[in-house]
């Protein structure tokens, strides 16, 4: 195997991208090592499974058209419509989409 040279793309970072660039350690060895990895990322699985939990169901009337497009949406993206629908809805309700 060769190894291959990594190209450095010169971009302007704004403000917050550079505040970010200046709080890097300059190496990976200086980065902060938890104790227990293990439970650190069963923490961390749990509060994403509790935070994507999808516990409460809702009945809602759409006009057949309505529908009709959000299947054609779906089937475009390759996902069930209801899942577009729930993903539309999480996109609103956390200012993503407006």
């Amino acid at each position: 195997m060769t190894k291959r040279k990594q190209e450095i793309i010169e971009i302007q970072l704004d403000s917050d991208e550079k505040e970010i660039e200046d709080a890097l350690p300059e190496s990976l060895e200086k980065l902060p090592v938890t104790k227990n990895l293990v439970e650190e990322l069963m923490i961390a699985k749990k509060a994403a499974a509790n935070f994507l939990r999808k516990d409460t169901k809702i009945n809602i009337r759409l006009s057949q058209h309505d529908i009709q497009g959000l299947r054609r949406i779906a089937a475009r993206e390759g996902l069930p419509y209801q899942t577009l629908i729930a993903s539309v809805l999480h996109k609103y309700i956390s200012h993503h989409l407006q």
